[in-house]
């Protein structure tokens, strides 16, 4: 990864799959750079990088097949003792616009950062949360549906 636009484009490919949001989507939060670095801080620049660079690598020799994919990440990031955790709480973080922090034996093994605590992530992540459109609502104290708009049933908008 060369400079920040490219690992901001590394991490959204990543995002992208974990999540099954576009990248698109992704965008339209708002919230990439600010998951990217709430990401860097709290894991390091070294384990970012091996993180974003085996999501690389995965996504290449897939060559667009989702099964092959799926399997190499599942292989090759979720299931390592140094990445998964990470690459589970972006997951969790894109959701719900928390970082959780990291588990104890991870921390012990890997690092102890200072940033590595739970937090909401910005003002605008829980409101930008993907569980929202997950589960077809908005989020309770924002975004407001309109009104009369109990009186239809609710629909669905996926990614």
């Amino acid at each position: 990864m060369t400079g920040d636009h490219d690992v901001l484009e590394a991490f959204l490919e990543l995002s992208a799959t974990l999540t099954g949001y576009s990248r698109f989507r992704l965008r339209g939060t708002g919230q990439a750079e600010p998951y990217l670095e709430t990401t860097r801080d709290a894991s390091g620049d070294g384990v970012l990088a091996d993180l974003l660079a085996t999501s690389t690598q995965v996504h290449a020799a897939a060559a667009g097949d989702e099964g092959v994919l799926d399997r190499g990440l599942r292989a090759r990031i979720l299931s390592d003792d140094r990445l998964g955790p990470v690459a589970r709480n972006v997951i969790k973080m894109w959701f719900v616009g928390t970082w959780y922090q990291l588990p104890q034996e991870w921390r012990d093994a890997h690092a102890t950062r200072a940033p590595d605590a739970t937090h909401v992530v910005s003002p605008a992540s829980y409101t930008e949360g993907l569980l929202w459109p997950t589960i077809g609502a908005n989020p309770p104290g924002a975004k407001g549906q309109g009104y009369g708009t109990w009186s239809s049933p609710p629909r669905l908008d996926l990614p």
